[in-house]
């Protein structure tokens, strides 16, 4: 695996993992009872996106590790998934 194509799977896998993230921990401005004038009542009280973003980076680094292993060692390659794209078998 080269630098860039290092560097554009972690972004990837950093940007997915953003979004399994950031739902959790956030009450809404309604559920907290303090609704600002002209604001979305379901936005949240106490975003802790800093927080969020450490936690996305430590998961996104252990699933580039994984995903950097299978890589680099072949442990998945093109040809065993011969059969998703209709490849007549060969003996």
């Amino acid at each position: 695996m080269g630098i860039t194509t290092g560097i554009v799977t972690f972004i990837i896998v950093w940007w997915t993992s953003l979004f399994l993230v950031l739902p959790f921990g956030i009450k809404g401005q309604w559920e907290e009872g303090k609704v600002k004038d002209g604001s979305e009542p379901g936005a949240p009280v106490k975003p802790q996106i800093l927080r969020k973003f450490i936690i996305t980076t430590g998961i996104a680094a252990v699933l580039w590790v994984v995903v950097y292993v299978i890589i680099v060692t072949n442990a998945v390659d093109l040809i065993s998934f011969d059969w998703l794209f209709g490849a007549p078998e060969t003996s």
